[in-house]
């Protein structure tokens, strides 16, 4: 998909989706890790952070892919574009995971 819209030059939907689902898959992986691990202590407040946290991931992965190859494609600009950008998934990670904790009463 194409746009007119000029900070949105070079967006494609495909690649955009591949990038939210990557940055979902990888806090989801460690998530279904650890209940795995501890099924038998898993509770039903439990599901807000698995729901939650992956969103945080989908946001990052997508911050990712429009800063280092829509919003800065090639150059230094690209690199440090991809340290920022991996800084701000890190941080929207732990943001969803300060806000589901909360929200299930759990942060303290």
């Amino acid at each position: 998909m194409k746009t007119n819209i000029e900070f949105l030059k070079g967006f494609q939907l495909k690649s955009a989706l591949v990038a939210g689902i990557i940055g979902a898959s990888i806090p989801f992986s460690w998530l279904m890790f650890l209940i795995l691990v501890k099924s038998e202590i898993f509770e039903s407040w439990m599901w807000t952070p698995v729901i939650f946290i992956p969103l945080g991931g989908v946001f990052g992965g997508l911050f990712f892919y429009l800063m280092g190859f829509v919003w800065f494609p090639s150059g230094k600009p690209k690199l440090t574009a991809i340290i920022f950008s991996t800084l701000f998934y890190f941080v929207a990670i732990w943001l969803s995971a300060v806000f589901a904790f909360n929200l299930t009463g759990h942060w303290d």
